[in-house]
């Protein structure tokens, strides 16, 4: 029996910056909807490649989490969306909770479960815009292939793609792998 896998092919820059748009849009229309938080999660997924079966795995692992989180402080979903695109899994959920609380939640998950450094949780209050780390008196991310602050090795293309990605599938397969 022969198993065909898809081809991982990458996407343009036009193709992800319409994705970012189209998310912008959806978090905007959902803050003016329902007048309550938003949560959006992306992966952090370097490289043209931005869907894969390991970056799938990854987001079902998010969204289980998330979706825990939610369901043990018994905060109030109002809206829920996963979206499976080329660009990579998009996920949202409109929340009847204050939205500080609700990003010191996730930053939580972010810095603590073996894959949360590869979420990248968003979250968009009706009233003050996106809630970030700085709010909450937290340090920026790190790097993950030196530890030195994200931003600034992203900015400056520090690291070859290559070592990046392959940082990112290690990651990722360390934890498919336990046990």
């Amino acid at each position: 029996m022969t198993t065909l896998t898809p081809i991982r092919s990458g996407v343009s820059l036009e193709a992800l910056l319409a994705a970012k748009d189209s998310r912008a849009a959806r978090q905007a229309d959902w803050l003016a909807h329902y007048q309550q938080p938003v949560i959006s999660l992306t992966l952090v997924t370097p490289g043209a490649v931005k869907d894969s079966i390991r970056y799938r795995n990854t987001m079902g692992v998010a969204l289980q989490t998330c979706d825990q989180l939610l369901w043990q402080n018994r905060w109030q979903v109002l809206d829920r969306q996963v979206l499976w695109l080329p660009t990579g899994a998009e996920a949202l959920w409109c929340v009847a909770h204050p939205a500080v609380e609700i990003k010191a939640q996730c930053v939580e998950m972010e810095q603590t479960h073996p894959l949360g450094r590869l979420w990248d949780f968003d979250v968009l209050c009706p009233q003050a815009g996106q809630v970030g780390r700085h709010s909450l008196d937290l340090n920026t991310r790190r790097c993950l292939v030196c530890d030195e602050p994200a931003h600034g090795c992203a900015r400056s293309r520090r690291h070859p793609i290559d070592e990046v990605v392959a940082r990112v599938e290690k990651l990722i397969d360390g934890w498919f792998t336990r046990d």
